[in-house]
């Protein structure tokens, strides 16, 4: 179980495109160019049709693992349909026939990491109800707990579900790909690398992921 904060805590901060758009351009000269070649980003259009509470979201997430947008798309619909086109509760995944949900296309391993959020879920280690309340860390601590999900779902979630605004996802290989060819880099950087590259976009890291990933069009599925 998480620790609870503290009374009085602060609501968490939230992406602000705008906020952030300047904030890029006048630290980085380089994100500068890019934000005018890329103009404004529609994070909406990237959240359309997908799961707007946080259990369909980590669900969704899961189903996407290592996959294109597409194919991702395509099993999740697949999925659902097993529960008449929406989300499975925590209890039907677990009374579920992992056969079926095999069928819809999902490999063993990921029937494995559903199972494994829903017991989270239903014991109250995973409190998605009070993610608002939480740093970024304890997030991160809480679903890393969760078989299947690592860091780079945590910063996925962080990023796209719970806009945060200063995640800068330093595994992902699409940031990294994307900031070898923005910043003209030999090889691509290492984490630690990228986090000095990234270090005068704080407190706005996420939305320069976003436009690195919109570079080689490349967004997480």
């Amino acid at each position: 179980m998480s620790r609870r904060p503290s009374a009085g805590t602060a609501a968490a901060p939230k992406l602000d495109v705008e906020r952030g758009t300047r904030h890029l351009r006048r630290k980085d000269p380089t994100m500068r160019e890019l934000i005018k070649r890329l103009g404004k980003l529609d994070l909406e259009a990237r959240r359309r049709g997908r799961p707007a509470d946080a259990y369909g979201a980590l669900v969704r997430s899961i189903v996407g693992q290592q996959l294109s947008t597409k194919a991702a798309r395509t099993i999740y619909e697949r999925m659902t349909q097993l529960w008449d086109g929406r989300t499975p509760t925590p209890q039907e995944l677990l009374d579920a026939d992992p056969d079926a949900i095999r069928a819809a296309g999902l490999s063993r391993p990921k029937i494995g990491y559903l199972r494994s959020l829903a017991e989270h879920v239903l014991s109250g280690e995973l409190e998605l109800d009070r993610f608002d309340e939480l740093s970024d860390e304890e997030i991160a601590a809480e679903l890393t707990a969760v078989k299947g999900l690592g860091q780079w779902t945590a910063d996925m979630f962080l990023i796209f579900h719970l806009g945060r605004p200063d995640v800068l996802p330093v595994g992902d290989l699409g940031v990294r790909n994307a900031a070898r060819e923005v910043y003209g880099l030999e090889q691509l950087p290492t984490a630690v690398e990228l986090e000095e590259i990234g270090e005068p976009w704080r407190p706005h890291r996420s939305l320069a992921a976003l436009y690195l990933w919109r570079s080689l069009d490349n967004e997480p599925a």
